[in-house]
């Protein structure tokens, strides 16, 4: 059974938001033409509330892309987004959600970011997404969406960790850094999964 996870395709995450990814809105198209192709789909959203300490605003005399320590754990600070509520925080207008069976939220606690769909990045806390894949019998899971350099790459490694096939459907992502998108790849490689065309499925 194959799931299709849909990570973060957000207003705010699209040319026009407040963290918007590079060609974002490129990627909609392939997203909602694949969709009837899985047993199953799934998205998630960012979901944070404003006090969130991954944002720059929320530290005096920090600036936006810096680096400081949060939780034990490096922290990138970023612009405010996908606060709790808001435009930005919905799903692109021009995404296809008539198929999507469940939203999985993440990043709703302010102590801790959470890139994953599966877990915050100390692991100390799960979404419940794997249960709800197993429950579904999934074996194979299929990522797109934003962005593939953060919040894709770490679902990615998670459902690898969590026994599941995993693939990355390339042209249904984009990164908000190229080059740091091909170690991405690289590196989901050589754990286990595959990168693979929507022409492929």
């Amino acid at each position: 059974m194959k799931a299709l996870l849909l990570i973060d395709i957000q207003n705010d995450f699209i040319p026009g938001g407040s963290l918007a990814v590079p060609e974002g809105d490129q990627i909609i198209s392939v997203v909602n033409q694949i969709q009837p192709q899985f047993d199953l789909v799934v998205a998630t959203q960012d979901w944070h509330p404003a006090n969130h300490k991954s944002f720059a605003s929320n530290h005096a005399g920090k600036q936006v892309f810096e680096q400081i320590e949060l939780q034990g754990l490096a922290q990138v600070l970023w612009p405010d987004h996908c606060e709790q509520g808001s435009a930005g925080a919905e799903f692109s207008p021009d995404l296809d959600m008539t198929k999507v069976e469940a939203i999985f939220r993440k990043g709703t606690d302010p102590e801790i970011d959470s890139y994953s769909g599966f877990y915050d990045n100390g692991r100390l806390k799960s979404t419940g997404l794997a249960d709800y894949l197993r429950g579904k019998g999934i074996t194979d899971v299929y990522l797109v969406g934003l962005a593939g350099d953060y919040c894709v790459y770490y679902s990615a490694k998670d459902a690898l960790q969590e026994g599941f096939n995993t693939y990355l459907i390339e042209d249904g992502i984009r990164a908000i850094n190229a080059d740091d998108f091909a170690k991405v790849k690289e590196d989901i490689q050589q754990r286990g999964g595959q990168i693979l065309q929507s022409t492929a499925l």
